[in-house]
């Protein structure tokens, strides 16, 4: 009986601990939610107050627009004009990149965008152009029509004024030399800086010796209007026609394909872009026309004519003097420039142009000295009538 009632005494008192246990884990569950409430509230207040006074610090710059702003008006538009910008005419691209970019065409015909086309109008010099002035007068009045590429040595360093036409008109040029492949290489090199703006639809090659025989609204006319291009190419018996084909050029090039012609051509775009696209044809060339074998005579004659033979006229559009022989071509200077002769190169030949016939065959002349200069400017408004 003793035993029973310490036992219970021990169950009673277990009892009673567990109650106060019970009652500490409740207490404790309400101070640590109480605690909670506490701290929540706390940072509410906190972060209503942050972020009242993020909206006062950004309102200022959100009042600025009324609308949304999306990504695409946050960086502009992204449409053609940054595409069809051209680069400058000194640019860093090296040849590979500059052809490469200059081969790409649409194949789409139709402009997407308001297009007038332009003559680019490219000089291959050994320094400055010499005759500057006169075609100073010849493109006066007609911005926006022609665009300026001059290919010169690299020693060259001579800047034209700011106030010229030539102005930064300098493309990044190399050493080229008379007969050599590398004449090829700048013409190619021309075309693909001239190609860089869409705008440019007719391609002009020319010296610093030479001159414009009609005023710019003839010459843009006729130019703009063709419908073929203009690279010479004959087929020449002897020496320094057939003689200068190397067989080792077979099969790509024959004899029979073999074609000779003026180095100073014109051309429209799509034939500009195959020229500067050709990596089958100018390899050859490259390696096989050197020494006698002047690539510049022989290379786009023949070119063009095995590939778009339908698309060429066969002659040149630069008049030159061969009369005398020898490896070059007369030259002109002071005495020789008379309103007499400068109107007979204007029309002494008979030619044709778009399937009718013509006594204007030319429209450039070479090759003329810098002392040919003051009788040329004095004779040009009224023989070639720049002031119009």
């Amino acid at each position: 009986m003793k035993g029973e009632n310490s036992n219970n005494q021990v169950i009673s008192l277990w009892k009673h601990f567990n109650a106060q246990m019970h009652f500490l884990n409740i207490l404790s569950c309400f101070l640590l939610f109480g605690c909670g409430l506490s701290l929540g509230v706390i940072l509410s207040f906190h972060l209503k107050n942050y972020s009242f006074a993020l909206h006062i610090t950004q309102f200022p710059l959100s009042s600025r627009s009324v609308t949304p702003v999306n990504e695409t008006s946050r960086v502009g538009r992204v449409g053609l004009t940054e595409f069809l910008k051209p680069p400058n005419a000194m640019h860093d691209m090296d040849d590979g990149e500059l052809l490469w970019r200059a081969s790409m065409s649409p194949r789409i015909p139709e402009y997407p965008f308001d297009h007038v086309p332009k003559v680019a109008f490219m000089f291959l010099t050994k320094g400055a152009v010499t005759l500057a002035p006169l075609w100073e007068k010849f493109f006066k009045g007609h911005q926006g029509l022609y665009s300026i590429y001059v290919h010169s040595d690299p020693s060259f360093n001579l800047s034209e004024p700011e106030g010229s036409v030539f102005h930064g008109r300098r493309i990044p040029s190399k050493e080229v030399e008379w007969g050599n492949v590398n004449m090829i290489e700048a013409e190619r090199r021309l075309l693909a800086n001239a190609l860089l703006d869409f705008s440019n639809q007719r391609f002009v090659l020319l010296s610093e010796a030479c001159i414009p025989l009609f005023n710019f609204s003839t010459v843009y006319s006729y130019l703009i209007n063709s419908s073929q291009s203009f690279v010479e190419s004959y087929d020449l018996p002897g020496p320094v026609g057939r003689g200068r084909y190397n067989k080792r050029m077979r099969p790509l090039v024959t004899l029979q394909q073999w074609r000779k012609g003026a180095q100073w051509f014109e051309m429209d775009r799509d034939l500009a872009v195959e020229v500067v696209s050709d990596q089958v044809y100018f390899p050859v060339f490259q390696k096989y026309c050197r020494g006698a074998c002047y690539a510049d005579e022989h290379y786009l004659p023949t070119f063009v004519t095995m590939k778009f033979g339908n698309k060429n006229s066969n002659r040149t559009l630069t008049w030159v003097d061969w009369s005398k022989g020898g490896p070059h071509p007369a030259k002109f200077i002071r005495t020789n420039v008379t309103v007499e002769f400068l109107e007979r190169l204007r029309s002494q030949s008979q030619c044709l142009y778009n399937g009718n016939t013509t006594n204007m065959c030319h429209l450039f002349a070479r090759k003329f000295s810098p002392d040919a200069l003051y009788r040329l400017l004095k004779f040009a408004p009224k023989v070639m009538q720049f002031h119009e």
